[in-house]
């Protein structure tokens, strides 16, 4: 049994200008009515689905928690637009940083993004990180796999990885010697390029080597890559803004992942 997602549906007192506030001031961008004088209707944005119904189906003062990527750059827009800002953006103790807003029916949309919460350590890296364009070896690439938590143990699992790549960054501490982050690039080779293994050391990150790798590469893929290319990557919420620096954005996908094989002895 899959479930696909889940609407709320809200009271509303006047449909039509519960959509219009959800339209016109936060920004939902396709919305719907039922009957001449609309007893029913909804609106969306980005898979986000939100239903009305005049004077049922709930009550006035229903709170709906909705994720974002950019809470203050909503703040701002929701600001310009005249909305009724409960409590501006803050950080909160379970890694969000929240805001509320409320509609004409007394609605509260407690509207959330994700916040890292370690300390940043610098504005930008010491002098000593170079950024190389060159693939990581399978050591360096194993121990930072282990240092950022992922299962890669095999050499030969690591030869595999290493031998793809169509541009490879590493960021290494030419103090030490060592390498303390690293980005592939895949491609078809024709019009397709997938961004993998981005990773920064756990005791570097937070000092902009990260972004420093991304600028690099997605320099590279400016110059590189021919025009009305498609250019990918997977990620978490919690780093779409991130990514969305470079110009990334959400998109819709779909992904499978193989069961584990039983092998008989």
């Amino acid at each position: 049994m899959i479930f696909r997602h889940s609407v709320p549906i809200l009271f509303s007192s006047n449909v039509r200008r519960s959509i219009e506030y959800y339209t016109n001031i936060l920004g939902f961008d396709s919305k719907w009515e039922w009957d001449d004088a609309p007893s029913f209707g909804g609106v969306s944005k980005n898979g986000v689905e939100i239903f009305f119904c005049k004077e049922g189906q709930g009550r006035p003062g229903t709170w709906i928690a909705i994720m974002v990527d950019d809470v203050d750059g909503l703040h701002e827009q929701f600001k310009s637009k005249g909305a009724k800002i409960l409590v501006p953006p803050e950080d909160k103790e379970w890694r969000l940083r929240e805001m509320l807003v409320q509609d004409p029916d007394e609605h509260v949309l407690r509207f959330g993004q994700h916040v890292t919460t370690h300390k940043k350590k610098n504005t930008v890296f010491a002098p000593t990180i170079k950024i190389l364009e060159r693939v990581p070896t399978i050591e360096e690439y194993k121990l930072l796999a282990k240092a950022v938590g992922w299962n890669i143990n095999h050499d030969q699992q690591v030869e595999m990885i290493l031998r793809a790549p169509l541009c490879a960054l590493v960021a290494l501490d030419s103090e030490t010697n060592i390498v303390v982050g690293c980005v592939l690039l895949l491609s078809d080779n024709a019009s397709f390029y997938y961004i993998k293994d981005m990773m920064v050391h756990p005791h570097f990150q937070g000092m902009k080597i990260g972004t420093a790798l991304m600028q690099r590469l997605n320099d590279w893929i400016e110059t590189h890559a021919p025009e009305e290319a498609l250019v990918g990557l997977y990620t978490g919420p919690n780093l779409a803004s991130f990514y969305g620096q470079f110009g990334f954005t959400e998109s819709f996908g779909m992904i499978k992942r193989i069961a584990k094989k039983h092998t008989i002895s």
